[in-house]
């Protein structure tokens, strides 16, 4: 009777280990899947740039310092590595690019132009879809540290090797208090 019982036991917790390792494995999956969704977002934002920056150029051509660093950053930003580096490059970047469209309020020709306006709608597009790949990834991550951190599935996450994954922080801009006045 007492063999019984110990065989059901084993077999319950072999089964719950199969399952928090599917469970893991799934996870994991999904996070390289947003990952790669994240990348072809920010792909998709830096082939923008260079004609953002050639319809700048017509207007503002002494404005050469901006549209340098907004090329450098950009050029930095695709060439980061992980996820973690892209990411941080990308906020770096996001930076670089709000000096671009300040110096647009500059040009009142520039800013009334339509290949700008349609430009900067797809870069707000692109930002938007950047901004819920980044949340989803986040999420799936989320998940996964739970497992990983939770009692009893962290002894299965600990024997398979998964660990506790950084989540992707946000740009230090968008953490500032935005102050609103109506005078």
């Amino acid at each position: 009777m007492i063999g019984y019982i110990l065989l059901g036991v084993i077999v319950i917790a072999a089964l719950y280990g199969i399952g928090v390792f599917n469970r893991l494995v799934r996870l994991r999956n999904q996070s390289e899947e947003s990952a790669a969704a994240i990348d072809a977002h920010l792909k998709k934002r830096y082939d923008l740039i260079p004609n953002l920056v050639e319809t700048v150029k017509g207007y503002a051509s002494h404005e050469k310092e901006t549209l340098t660093e907004v090329i450098d950053a950009r050029n930095r930003a695709m060439s980061a590595g992980t996820l973690t580096e892209k990411n941080e490059a990308s906020n770096a970047f996001s930076a670089t690019l709000k000096s671009l469209f300040a110096l647009s309020e500059s040009y009142p020709d520039l800013k009334a132009n339509q290949g700008f306006l349609d430009l900067q709608r797809q870069l707000n597009e692109i930002e938007s879809e950047l901004l819920h790949a980044r949340k989803y990834y986040n999420a799936v991550i989320g998940d996964i540290n739970t497992i990983v951190q939770s009692f009893p599935s962290n002894i299965v996450a600990s024997m398979t090797h998964f660990v506790k994954l950084p989540y992707l922080a946000i740009e230090e801009e968008a953490r500032e208090r935005v102050s609103v006045s109506f005078s």
